[in-house]
């Protein structure tokens, strides 16, 4: 089955040509069916290339899911057009008193800051909770994994002298998690953060799971039962170029970086790098609308209650 996108929106075009099973808005009303409704608070500043990847990995399962963005109400981003917010994208505000079957709450390159000195912290927190009630789970990605743990939880993230950048093996630390169904026993995930979240300080939290977690960067994919949530510090999301591009463009600006590891043939960066985690990524994104569908009410007005 297919997402739905709008006809118009660069994802459709990208997807379909890749043969991703897309269907528009007008063909997927003449179905009498009730999709998936998964939302996407985008706060990365690339935000076309950041719906095609979560658009990629969604639309890959067979299930109709209808895929709406979202952003921060008076937060302006200054790297993609406007005209393109406009058409595409719905303000938190306006989207609050509606319900989703799931959301994903991006990363974005702001982890030097402390959580509240975040200019949308405060309207985050308020997204935060709204999924408490309208949304029946929340899947927060990297630096949006690490608010939510911080603000249910209380788990700090912690800079590093150093950033973890490349590919690195992860262990299958819970496999008879529905999350990790298919998952081998372990599995390369791309990572590029400059902070870290610390598996002694999850562990002394209440009620979190660590599902795959790294001896080289630390833990990375945390549920949340009783939050109905999944949190994952890494990115299964990335684009075979992704790193890539993060390295030429701090080469470019004289930024000090360390040649992402185990990413390029050699750790040659003149060398094409190859992808090795985009099967995972689907297993797990597929994994995570599975669950969705087995457990979220098909009256969307009790979702949350």
């Amino acid at each position: 089955m297919p997402i739905t996108l709008p006809e118009n929106l660069p994802a459709f075009d990208v997807l379909t040509n890749e043969g991703v099973s897309v269907m528009s808005q007008t063909r997927a009303a003449l179905q009498d069916i009730r999709p998936l409704r998964i939302g996407l608070l985008n706060l990365m500043p690339k935000k076309i290339q950041t719906e095609n990847q979560f658009a990629r990995l969604i639309g890959a399962t067979p299930l109709q899911i209808d895929f709406s963005l979202i952003r921060m109400s008076e937060h302006k981003t200054r790297n993609t057009a406007a005209a393109h917010m406009a058409e595409f994208y719905r303000p938190f505000s306006e989207v609050r008193d509606e319900k989703f079957d799931g959301l994903i709450i991006t990363g974005a390159p702001i982890e030097h800051l402390s959580f509240q000195d975040v200019t949308y912290w405060d309207e985050l927190v308020q997204v935060m909770d709204w999924t408490q009630t309208n949304v029946h789970s929340t899947f927060g990605v990297c630096w949006g994994g690490m608010a939510m743990i911080n603000h249910f939880h209380g788990v700090e993230k912690h800079m590093l002298d150093h950033k973890a950048f490349g590919c690195f093996r992860h262990q299958n630390l819970n496999p008879s998690s529905p999350y990790l169904r298919g998952f081998s026993d372990d599995c390369v995930i791309p990572v590029s953060r400059w902070t870290e979240m610390r598996q002694a300080e999850i562990d002394a939290a209440p009620g979190l799971t660590t599902l795959l977690g790294s001896d080289q960067v630390g833990p990375c994919l945390v549920e949340d039962p009783g939050h109905r949530a999944v949190y994952i510090f890494n990115h299964f999301e990335y684009d075979s170029g992704t790193l890539k591009e993060e390295y030429d463009r701090d080469v470019a600006a004289g930024t000090a970086i360390n040649v992402p590891a185990n990413y390029y043939p050699g750790d040659d960066p003149t060398l094409t790098p190859q992808n090795r985690w985009r099967s995972h990524g689907h297993l797990l994104y597929g994994n995570w609308i599975n669950q969705i569908y087995q457990t979220t009410s098909f009256n969307m007005s009790q979702i949350g209650t």
